[in-house]
């Protein structure tokens, strides 16, 4: 598969520069793919899908998933954020722009705007790790999933919070992370990550057992500028986040439940 298979542009020029683009590119282009292949396994071919994403941030997979033809609604409670995906809409053809609705609120609150089983996709991506404590919140996205649907949540990995620090010769800092899951993000905010089991213990609790589940950033967590060959870091990373114990050791970990019943 080359670069950017699902979207995101070609060539080095079409990478952000920096670190921190190189990992968000990195990130979307995996979960694009991870989420593609989830759908392609649940529904069939053609289908038109009700998709929620909470907290869609820059709204990149809501925005890739209205172009595929899919009816997107945006929740998110920054309104600075929810600005910024209006105005990339803006630049859309119209039939993707009618295909996106965007609400101001927060993922709690589902049962305030939505009813239930009003979605087939639910999208949570970098979101938990700012919640303090996440079970109310995957309880709403649960009561909002069609029966069969499909969950998707993007979370900081807690078993691998050592990696980081550790491989960039923070020790102390590589120390503290065995023992608790709040760390401190490259924005200085104080959050905390997440483990798998924990979380697929949560999902089975709300009715959407864990299906699959993917590494996100095995390699690039740390890389300081892309690469020349962008096909192969794509393919290393696809590869490792499918493989144990590979995957067990990225920087976040994508899983995905399917809603019972």
């Amino acid at each position: 598969m080359s670069a950017f298979a699902s979207g995101f542009g070609g060539g080095t020029e079409g990478w952000p520069s920096g670190p921190g683009g190189l990992r968000n590119t990195v990130r979307q282009e995996l979960v694009a793919r991870q989420i593609d292949e989830q759908i392609a396994g649940r529904f069939p071919v053609g289908r038109r899908l009700r998709v929620l994403d909470v907290g869609l941030g820059q709204g990149t997979q809501a925005l890739r998933l209205a172009r595929a033809g899919h009816e997107v609604t945006g929740l998110e409670s920054d309104p600075e954020m929810i600005a910024g995906v209006r105005a990339a809409l803006a630049g859309e053809p119209e039939g993707i722009r009618e295909r996106v609705r965007l609400i101001e609120g927060d993922g709690r609150d589902t049962g305030a705007h939505f009813l239930p089983g009003a979605f087939d996709v639910v999208l949570c991506h970098g979101v938990l790790m700012y919640v303090p404590e996440p079970d109310p919140l995957l309880a709403a996205l649960a009561r909002v999933l069609a029966p069969g649907g499909l969950l998707s949540l993007l979370v900081r990995n807690a078993d691998a919070l050592a990696m980081r620090p550790g491989l960039s010769g923070d020790f102390a800092t590589a120390l503290r992370a065995f023992d608790s899951p709040a760390y401190t993000d490259r924005l200085g905010l104080e959050v905390r990550a997440d483990r798998r089991e924990t979380l697929t213990a949560t999902l089975a609790g709300i009715g959407a057992p864990l299906r699959a589940w993917y590494g996100v950033r095995v390699f690039s967590d740390l890389a300081a500028t892309a690469p020349a060959d962008l096909d192969q870091l794509l393919a290393a990373e696809e590869r490792a986040g499918r493989t144990d114990p590979y995957r067990a050791v990225a920087a976040l970990l994508h899983l995905c439940g399917v809603r019972g019943g």
